[in-house]
Parts: C-alpha cells; structure tokens; sequence
C-alpha cells in the first residue's frame, strides 16, 4: 500500500468500499463512512460520516432531503472517526529547525508539514524560539498560510515563543537574544518586521510595557500566550484581564505553584477561561501534573508537542543549527547538560499518552488535539470538529490501540498505514 495517496483510497485497509458510481470523480464524489464511531458534539457516538468537495454534510439533508446517493461506500469495521490533529506549537522535526535553517524556510516547512501528516497532524504552526531581528525579518514572510493536501499539513501561521521573556526562565533559549519591551510595542515592531504571518505570541507578562503590548497584540487579532516568565499569580490576572488567552507549556519554564502565590499555574481557576498548552510526553510533564490540571480546567486544556529538529530522528548526537542535540529514549536535551530543549514525542503519541496518564475519557483526550486548540485560534468552526459545514480534515484511528490507520485533509486521503488495519 501506498503511504500518501491522493487519487485513490485504500481498498486493501478498509473491510469493505462500495463503488456506486464509477462515473463520478474521486474529487467531486459523494463519499460515506459506514460502519464507524464519529467523535462529534463532546461525544463519540455511532454515526456515518459523509463528506464531499471538502466539506462535511449532513446525511439527512444529503441522502432524504435531496435524495442523493453517496458514490463511494466504505466500510471502517467501528473505527473512530476524530477531527485531524491542531499543533499550536511545533519549532521543527525530521532534521530540521524553522528558527535555525533560515536559508531553507520553505523546504524546512514542507518537509515537517509532509512528515506530520503520519501522525495525524492536518494543520499547525511553525514555532521561533527566541531568535535575533534578522531571523524573524527573513522566516516570518515565508510562514504564511497555506492550504493542506497530499503534500502536507495547513500552515496556519506562525507561533513566535520569544525573545520577549524572562532570562531566568529561558530554558533552552538562547540568552544573548533574550530582550524586554523598552520601547512598548514599537520594540516588537523592530524585532518582527512584518506580523501579517503570526498567529500567538508567546511573552512574559512581568516585564515593562507588556500590559499595552498585550492590548496591542489583541487588536492584531493575535493571540498572547504567557510562558517563560517569574510572574506571580496577580501579574498573569491582570495579563488576562489585558487579553491573554493561553498559558504555553504549563508548568514548565515558569514558576512553581506555591499555596500562597499559585503563578501562571493558578490561572486555571481565575474566574476567567483561559487555555493552557501541556506537553503530553512523559518527560516535561509528570503524569500526576497531567492528571491536576486536567481535573482542574478541562476544557481549556491543548496537547502541544513542542518538538524540535531531533523529532523523527534515531538515538545519539545530532548537530542541528547551532547546537548539538542529544537523543535517549524520550528525551532530547542539549547534548552535556540536563537541559530539555523541547519534546521529541510526536502528537498521536501525546494523546495517547495522556489518556493513559490521566484516565480521561477518549473524548477528552482527542478534543485536547483538535477542538480546543482550534478554539484558540477562533477556527473551531471549521477545524477541530466534525460538524457539518466543517472542512473535512479528519483521522482514522483503530478502535483499541488507538493507533493512526489515514489521515484526510479536505475529504482526500493524504497518509495511509500500512501496519494498522481495520
């Protein structure tokens, strides 16, 4: 079988496909999911999925309303049906670094956007990590949206995760470029060039000038993450309050929560709906974190991968920009420290993961990696669901192990997996 596959479906990893209409192209048909468990309204329930020309439609309307016919019948043996993955915060993979290997942007992009697609990936953000003007004035043009198909996931803007953050929470970050907002929002103008690209901006709140910054991001239509930041729980109330909606990578790079000053942590329960971004790889979150902030906000939780170059690539060193990366088991750190720089655990992985982790409900699971982190961006009408009138970007995951069998953008198969079958 064919891995990426765009012309055809995968007759040999379906139990059954009906042909109705051997006139009808593949493009424009009438295409029904039987025999499957459809994750819709907070719900997995039993239910035919039926898409056309990119969209999803209402069978009822489609099939009794109208009396049409689907074209193309095929059986999924009660697998289930999830919207396709949302990555809000991806700084590369399979080699390459979208804030390192400036000269190559749109190949880099490609390459990762083609490679996510095996995991269940339909759109994301290419993530900078703290970087010096003269990244983002090159990078940040070239991250525009762009549409997914066979060739790879939805581009949807950029995530930018500094240099606006506090040197004694950089983590990874390289400290040389770290800087602070001295001349308000005219500081970031100069350090972004051109924001028709980005989509979050992840700052830290304590420093001078961010509560104007925030208000102007929020007339940008950006989204403010906080993260990488010393602020105490009053600083990221009133960062709230300005306009910041999510908190990236909770409890890493941040302060610890203390019962008399709870931090960005505290956040979950201000009184005000915030999204908060986790890091599901058994490695940046215990499993007992998981499980707190999970039964403390729910809804506001999105499974981010944070993954860097070394994502795809096999144990040992790997020399990728300007740092040598090491690989052991599930870990990538910078090589002779302790230093995580980021996630090598790709997003099927993370999911899985954090419903073993917390024991939630597979619902909650998969709305963590599609709805929510689409409901972030103010998309969630038309990725992250499966609602009619939804773009038809969708996974097939088998029934039990939960392991990816294709992914579709745009009602086509773009992946499929040869070693999971129906």
């Amino acid at each position: 079988m064919k891995t990426t596959i765009s012309n055809e479906l995968p007759s040999s990893s379906f139990p059954k496909i009906t042909h109705k209409s051997s006139a009808t192209s593949l493009a424009s048909a009438i295409i029904q999911f039987t025999d499957c468990l459809i994750l819709r309204n907070h719900q997995i329930v039993k239910a035919d999925l039926v898409v056309q020309n990119g969209k999803i439609l209402d069978p009822q309307k489609l099939f009794f309303n109208s009396k049409r016919k689907a074209d193309i019948v095929i059986s999924c043996n009660d697998a289930i049906i999830a919207p396709g993955f949302i990555d809000l915060q991806i700084n590369g993979g399979f080699g390459v670094d979208f804030a390192h290997d400036t000269e190559s942007t749109e190949e880099c992009v490609r390459k990762v956007a083609k490679g996510i697609l095996a995991h269940g990936v339909t759109a994301f953000c290419p993530t900078l990590v703290t970087s010096p003007p003269s990244v983002y004035h090159k990078v940040l043009p070239k991250l525009s949206f762009r549409a997914g198909d066979s060739e790879g996931a939805t581009v949807l803007g950029a995530h930018i995760e500094g240099p606006f953050i506090n040197i004694k929470k950089k983590g990874a970050h390289a400290d040389e470029h770290i800087t602070e907002f001295y001349e308000g929002f005219e500081s970031v103008k100069k350090m972004y060039g051109s924001l028709e690209n980005v989509r979050i901006v992840t700052l830290a709140p304590e420093l001078e000038n961010s509560g104007s910054v925030i208000e102007k991001f929020v007339l940008e239509k950006i989204v403010v993450s906080l993260g990488h930041s010393m602020a105490d729980y009053e600083i990221g109330e009133l960062a709230m309050k300005r306009g910041a909606t999510l908190i990236t990578h909770l409890f890493n790079a941040m302060q610890p929560f203390h019962h008399r000053d709870p931090g960005l942590v505290g956040l979950l329960k201000a009184g005000r709906p915030i999204f908060y971004g986790i890091i599901s790889d058994g490695v940046h979150t215990h499993p007992s974190a998981l499980r707190i902030a999970h039964c403390t906000h729910p809804e506001g939780l999105v499974l981010v991968t944070d993954a860097v170059s070394a994502m795809g690539l096999e144990e040992g060193e790997h020399h990728i920009g300007e740092k040598c990366i090491a690989i052991k088991g599930k870990e990538a750190t910078i090589a002779g420290t302790n230093t995580l720089c980021g996630s090598i655990a790709t997003m099927d992985e993370c999911v899985r993961f954090f419903k073993e982790a917390t024991g939630c409900s597979l619902e909650e699971a998969l709305e963590a990696a599609t709805l929510h982190p689409a409901q972030v961006l103010g998309i969630d009408k038309t990725k992250g669901t499966l609602n009619f009138g939804a773009d038809a970007d969708f996974i097939i995951l088998h029934p039990k192990s939960l392991q990816l069998h294709s992914t579709w953008i745009d009602g086509r198969l773009v992946h499929s997996n040869p070693e999971v079958s129906l």
